[in-house]
């Protein structure tokens, strides 16, 4: 052959070798994030049982405390629900209410806690002046409970750092199904969890409520080092450039797919594991 041809030939698989180099390196990230995004979304979604305990006085609080403390969390922990959450209201407006956050792995595990419970000795001894109280002095008021299921965006509950600290706990709520579905997505899909990540509104835990009032909704858990941390978070979210382009896509408006938000600020107990 002669060298022209031989080195044409040369430089044709030269810039065919470097080509499929190029095409290789721009697919393999791609690929990647493909693949974490697939092993997200595959991750099977823990459930959480939200309680709100409404109380009237100092001896109820006390009363419930300690049953969450002694015999709950204890009994929960032999269950293999880890990493419970217990709080009260930062600044109430009156007498504080306390809220649990109770994580499962499945919701068998949700259905079958109140058999297994029931056969816990060590669970009915440390509950027993909680769970026989009499009619005239009550531990609490009520329980507000609400099953939900984690998002596929953040299918586990992240504990944050043990330290001095406040949450957030905010409800969306929205006018139908279809319009509380479009929310999640914005949290999933378009990408609203990885921006709260990025820009400091660490969260705990997203959840579609399941069963509970104000459906349909869903609850989420942020949180801070103090109220000023927070504010200066929440302000550089609104300011955020991809924020703004989610938040400008027509179907996402809020308008169209959020109807109310209801806000708690919360400290946790001292025996709380979040």
């Amino acid at each position: 052959m002669p060298i022209k041809k031989r080195l044409m030939k040369r430089r044709k698989f030269v810039k065919a070798s470097l080509l499929t180099s190029a095409v290789t390196s721009l697919i393999h990230p791609v690929n990647q994030a493909a693949a974490a995004v697939t092993a997200q979304q595959n991750a099977n979604p823990e459930f959480y049982e939200l309680r709100i305990y409404s109380l009237k006085n100092a001896r109820q609080r006390k009363a419930v405390e300690s049953y969450l403390q002694n015999a709950y969390i204890p009994a929960l922990n032999r269950l293999g629900s880890k990493t419970i959450g217990v709080f009260s209201e930062y600044l109430p407006q009156g007498f504080t209410k306390l809220v649990a956050v109770i994580p499962f792995n499945s919701l068998d595990d949700y259905f079958n806690t109140s058999d297994k419970l029931a056969k816990d000795d060590a669970y009915q001894q440390a509950g027993a002046d909680y769970l026989n109280a009499e009619a005239t002095a009550p531990p609490y008021e009520r329980i507000e409970s609400s099953l939900l299921k984690a998002f596929v965006g953040m299918p586990k509950l992240e504990v944050p750092e043990k330290k001095a600290r406040i949450f957030e706990l905010r409800r969306y709520e929205s006018h139908n199904e279809t319009a509380g579905r479009k929310k999640i997505e914005m949290f999933n899909q378009g990408g609203e969890i990885s921006i709260f990540k990025r820009v400091g509104l660490t969260p705990v835990f997203f959840g579609e409520t399941l069963i509970g009032p104000m459906r349909p909704n869903l609850t989420y858990m942020l949180t801070f080092d103090n109220m000023d941390e927070h504010d200066q978070n929440w302000k550089a979210f609104g300011g955020d450039p991809e924020w703004k382009k989610i938040s400008s896509v027509p179907e996402f408006a809020d308008a169209k797919i959020v109807s109310n938000i209801n806000r708690m600020f919360l400290i946790p107990a001292a025996f709380s594991q979040i």
